[in-house]
């Protein structure tokens, strides 16, 4: 059998061997996820339900495993791990109680005894391709849903987190049907063909992917080919908007939260921070008081806000950001250009960031974040909708009836008044547009995006016709 292995960016040692999936391995899992369909679909849905809720339990009874394997794997925070794991296994209960809302409707007919009914019904065999920086959730986001729907579902496992995916794969495993939940892990040099296969599968419905806008083009128009539909949840660049009204502390902490949770590799965490004018010398100097405590350290031992970024490749770019916006005429308000230990970069913060430099524009997935500075709320509004991502969005003002108005201007999947661009809740409608996306995960949204809409009638009189 081959096997590859997945190195720990801090120690540089071993963290994880797996098997190499070769193609034929890619279809035997479609093959199982195949065989599952028929009885897992007839199953009822409290059926379905109680399956899935004993998913949750099989998932949180892996908690120290979970633990071990992504901090070894992606150099993450036993805190992050654990937030991870507790909002992945909300998303299994809230899926769990979707089972019992697939629902339809009946239309009324323009013709004389016509009953007309609209089915959601499972779709088949779905395929999930998930990333590695927040497995746990997004792993669970990517068959949760479909699973309670009705359908079976291929997990394809980052190379970067194979064991925290593959953890994911036998909680599912130890608590469904086998072959409801199959696998798919391969070497990093492999993924495209393994990956292509999978999309050109015949008994592949639909996939849902969330990574990369480059990697999400390639999916799309690979699935195009055989008319499959996709749901993308792809990058970001979420604007944080501080008006002169507003409360200055709580648009600190939000900005801070958002800005470096999880080192800044969250789809939706805070790459701009808008802030007009009048308050922006205020501003910066708050949030340099907050971000100067917010220090990297080796996640193995706690004692730090910060844990490692996933390898020296986020180091180098968000340097060439830095290096780039300095060069250009920014200030580094907070933080330094190079990292303080291999992997480890203490949080990183750019005032007087302007639209010629690549920091602006260009998706850090790392521990640094831009200051721009706007005239005024118009210009704020303005600034925000200058990207060509639009997955998460903020606005600060004391104001909530402006505050809804500026929300309704910015072109954002989501948007949030007086909170962090980073919250995530299982039954909300989470997605973007643009090069952030499209398509929703969560709640009835989910519903949507995993059954097909089927129009059935039922004559009840004899039919007349003009032939």
């Amino acid at each position: 059998m081959s096997t590859f292995t997945r190195i720990n960016p801090v120690t540089g040692d071993v963290a994880t061997t797996m098997h190499a999936a070769t193609v034929d391995d890619a279809n035997a899992a479609v093959a199982a996820a195949a065989e599952a369909f028929p009885a897992w679909s007839a199953l009822g849905p409290n059926a379905r339900r109680a399956a899935l809720d004993d998913a949750a339990v099989a998932l949180e009874l892996r908690a120290g495993q979970f633990v071990e394997a992504m901090m070894s794997e992606i150099g993450a925070t036993e805190g992050w791990a654990r937030f991870n794991l507790m909002l992945a296994a909300g998303t299994i209960r809230e899926a769990a109680s979707l089972t019992t809302q697939i629902g339809g409707e009946v239309i009324p007919s323009d013709k004389p005894g016509c009953i007309a009914m609209a089915l959601r019904e499972p779709v088949g065999v779905l395929l999930g391709i998930a990333p590695w920086n927040a497995p746990i959730i997004l792993g669970v986001r990517a068959v949760a849903t479909p699973l309670a729907c009705g359908n079976t579902v291929v997990l394809k496992a980052s190379e970067q987190c194979p064991r925290t995916h593959s953890l994911i794969a036998e909680a599912f495993d130890e608590a469904l049907p086998k072959g409801a939940v199959s696998i798919v892990t391969n070497a990093p040099s492999d993924a495209a063909e393994i990956v292509g296969a999978l999309i050109d599968h015949p008994e592949i419905r639909r996939i849902n992917f969330t990574g990369s806008t480059h990697v999400g083009k390639i999916i799309a128009k690979r699935a195009a080919e055989h008319l499959k539909p996709c749901l993308l949840e792809l990058g970001g660049k979420a604007p944080l908007l501080v008006l002169e009204d507003a409360d200055l502390d709580e648009a600190v902490k939000a900005a801070a939260f958002g800005a470096f949770m999880n080192q800044g590799q969250i789809c939706m965490s805070t790459e701009r921070i808008i802030v007009v004018d009048a308050v922006a010398d205020a501003f910066a100097a708050k949030f340099r008081e907050k971000v100067s405590g917010l220090t990297a350290g080796d996640p193995r031992q706690g004692t730090s806000p910060l844990g490692a970024v996933v390898d020296r490749k986020t180091i180098d770019w968000v340097g060439e950001l830095i290096d780039d916006a300095v060069g250009k005429g920014a200030s580094l308000l907070a933080g330094e250009t190079a990292p303080c230990d291999g992997v480890l970069m203490h949080a990183a913060v750019v005032d007087n960031v302007t639209r010629d430099m690549k920091l602006y524009s260009h998706e850090s997935f790392g521990p640094v974040t831009a200051m721009i500075r706007a005239r005024d709320e118009e210009h704020a509004i303005a600034i925000a909708n200058d990207s060509d991502y639009g997955l998460s969005a903020a606005v600060f003002t004391r104001d909530t009836a402006r505050g809804l108005k500026v929300a309704r201007r910015i072109k954002s999947g989501i948007c949030h008044i007086n909170g962090p661009t980073v919250h995530d809740e299982a039954q909300m409608p989470f997605g973007g547009i643009g090069a952030s996306g499209y398509g929703r995960f969560g709640g009835k949204a989910g519903i949507d995006a995993f059954t097909e809409l089927r129009w059935i009638t039922i004559e009840t009189q004899a039919g007349h016709f003009p032939i």
